[in-house]
């Protein structure tokens, strides 16, 4: 659902941006912010990142210590997956207190706000808890690390928040004014139902465009096909150029299916550890829709079949 969210106060004239971590989502927001005048201070674990991401210009300033986040009224925790859900300690540590807001960009939300919330707590930072924003920016690429970042990469592309019932709205109205910064279409809903979609269409996607990568190559190696006992001069031929043709001739539409599977491998997998249950339903109802699709091609149903794909291209159109 869309909410709209108390009137926003500009974060960088109240103090300097923090972002932690400067890979595709981290270097993008460094690169935007600072366009739009802010001061970013970013930390990095290693120092060949930091000379990195300092040569690209990806903040205002980058460092390995910790106290580079000190007095930023804003912090975006823009790290991968599995330490958002059990976020080391000396990160914990290197948050600046009192009243500073903290967001991330993780792809799964619903396990998110309670880690954090219990971590912060624990500390005895328990304003800082209510002003832990989970958010999830719908945007990326193919490209990982410090070399990935771009420029509006936000621009148009839904920035999902999932906020808890007393999540303080001073912090949930500086995470809208980031996102309206950055271009974003700001959408706020449930952690659950977030989860629910993103395994429809983007995790699922992933391991969808995986398997046709798989199957393009195991089916053009002759894998799964029926052995000849004696194969001809000519089977033999095309049975060794086939993995060769078929890449070949792979073009647009290979690409445009397989991208999110040719991808980052440790994202894709975190995605489906992190939110493995949405990540299940959403493979059961792929491989219901799938085998109704293979019946149709085994009755030679072409009539019921090009319905179902008149159906699919009136369809498609929603979700673009």
């Amino acid at each position: 659902m869309m909410t709209n969210p108390a009137e926003p106060r500009p974060a960088w004239r109240h103090g300097p941006v923090g972002v932690v971590g400067l890979g595709l989502i981290g270097g993008s927001l460094g690169l935007d912010l600072q366009t739009a005048g802010a001061e970013v201070r970013a930390l990095v674990r290693r120092e060949a990142t930091a000379t990195r991401a300092r040569d690209r210009g990806l903040a205002s300033v980058v460092s390995t210590d910790p106290s580079v986040l000190a007095g930023c009224d804003l912090v975006v925790l823009a790290l991968p997956l599995d330490q958002l859900l059990a976020p080391p300690p000396a990160l914990l540590e290197a948050l600046p207190e009192g009243g500073a807001v903290l967001t991330d960009v993780g792809s799964v939300k619903g396990p998110l706000l309670p880690v954090w919330s219990a971590a912060l707590r624990r500390l005895g930072r328990e304003r800082q808890a209510r002003r832990f924003v989970p958010s999830h920016p719908m945007a990326g690429t193919a490209e990982a690390g410090v070399e990935a970042g771009v420029r509006d990469l936000f621009v148009a592309r839904p920035w999902v928040v999932t906020p808890a019932d007393d999540t303080d709205p001073e912090a949930l109205a500086l995470v809208a004014d980031l996102a309206a910064t950055l271009g974003a279409r700001w959408v706020c809903c449930e952690a659950t139902a977030h989860d629910a979609a993103v395994a429809l269409i983007s995790h699922l996607p992933v391991l969808v465009s995986a398997a046709l990568l798989q199957t393009a190559d195991r089916g053009s190696a002759g894998e799964g096909q029926p052995a000849s006992s004696q194969p001809s001069q000519s089977q033999t031929s095309q049975s060794s150029s086939l993995p060769s043709l078929v890449r070949t001739l792979a073009s647009s539409g290979f690409a445009d299916t397989t991208r999110v599977g040719g991808g980052n491998p440790e994202l894709g997998t975190l995605m489906a550890r992190g939110n493995r249950e949405a990540v299940l339903q959403a493979l059961a109802s792929y491989r219901h829709s799938l085998d109704q699709l293979e019946q149709l091609v085994r009755r030679e149903d072409w009539t019921e079949l090009q319905q179902v794909l008149t159906a699919c291209r009136d369809l498609r159109p929603q979700f673009l």
